[in-house]
C-alpha cells in the first residue's frame, strides 16, 4: 500500500512541474497580472428618472341653463358665536323627612299582616311586602316575590291595576323580566302615605288586577279593604 501511494505522489509531482514549465513558456503569469492592472472596475450606470410633467387643462364648469348667464355667487365668511349648552344641575333629594322604622316595629307590622293573611283564605293568591325606603321615598321601585310572579302574573310587561279600600284604581307598569312594579307605583305610594316599615297585603283578583287588602302601619294602625 505504501509503495502505491509513493508512486502516485511521484507522478503527481512530475505533472505539476511540467504544467509549471508550460505556463512559464507561455508567459501566462505575466498575462494574468497585466489583465488585472489594465481592467478598471466599472460602476453600474444610474438610471435617470424623467421629470414628471403635469399637464394643466382649463375645464369649463357646467352650470344650469337657468343660472348660466347670472354672475357667480359670492360667499362671505361669517364667524358664529359658540353655542354653550347649560349643564343640567340635579337637585339633591331632601331626605330630612324620611322615617326609618326600627327592626322591632317592622317585625310587628309583618306579624300582624301575616295573621290577617291567614284569615283571608286561599281563594285568591296573596303576598305581603314590607316597605323599604327604596319603595316609598327613593327610586319608587317595588320588587315582587319571584315565585308569586312566575305562578300568577303575565310573562311579559303589562299594566296592573291596584285597587285600594276606596275602590280607587291606580294603573301601574309591571316589568316581567325584573319581577316588579315601576311607573305608577310612586303615585300609589304617595297617595297612601306609605312609610318605611309598613306592611302591605296584596291579593290578586284578576290576572292584571290586585286589591290592596290591608296596609299595616308601622306605628300600629291598620287600614283595610273589604272584598
Amino acid at each position: 500500500m505504501v509503495a502505491k501511494i509513493s508512486a502516485y505522489e511521484e507522478s503527481r509531482r512530475k505533472r505539476m512541474e511540467e504544467n509549471k514549465k508550460r505556463m512559464e513558456a507561455l508567459n501566462l503569469h505575466k498575462l494574468s497580472r497585466a489583465l488585472k492592472i489594465s481592467t478598471p472596475t466599472k460602476s453600474s450606470p444610474m438610471k435617470r428618472s424623467k421629470p414628471r410633467v403635469v399637464e394643466k387643462q382649463v375645464v369649463v364648469v357646467r352650470r344650469s341653463s337657468r343660472v348660466a348667464n347670472k354672475p357667480a355667487p359670492f360667499f362671505k365668511e361669517v364667524v358664529l358665536d359658540r353655542v354653550v349648552i347649560p349643564r343640567r344641575i340635579s337637585k339633591a333629594r331632601d331626605l330630612s323627612n324620611r322615617v326609618y322604622a326600627t327592626d322591632e316595629a317592622r317585625a310587628k307590622a309583618m306579624e300582624k299582616a301575616e295573621k290577617l293573611q291567614s284569615d283571608l283564605g286561599s281563594d285568591y293568591p296573596i303576598f305581603i311586602k314590607s316597605m323599604l325606603q327604596s319603595h316609598v321615598t327613593g327610586g319608587f321601585w317595588l320588587g315582587l316575590p319571584v315565585d308569586f310572579c312566575r305562578r300568577n302574573l303575565p310573562r311579559r310587561d303589562d299594566v296592573i291595576t291596584l285597587i285600594d279600600e276606596e275602590a280607587d284604581e291606580y294603573q301601574v307598569i309591571y316589568l316581567a323580566r325584573k319581577n316588579g312594579l315601576s311607573g305608577g307605583w310612586k303615585g300609589f305610594a304617595v297617595a297612601h302615605g306609605l312609610l318605611d316599615g309598613d306592611a302591605v297585603v296584596f291579593q290578586l283578583i284578576k290576572p292584571t288586577a290586585c286589591k290592596v287588602v290591608y296596609i299595616i302601619r308601622v306605628n300600629g294602625s291598620e287600614q283595610g279593604n273589604s272584598l
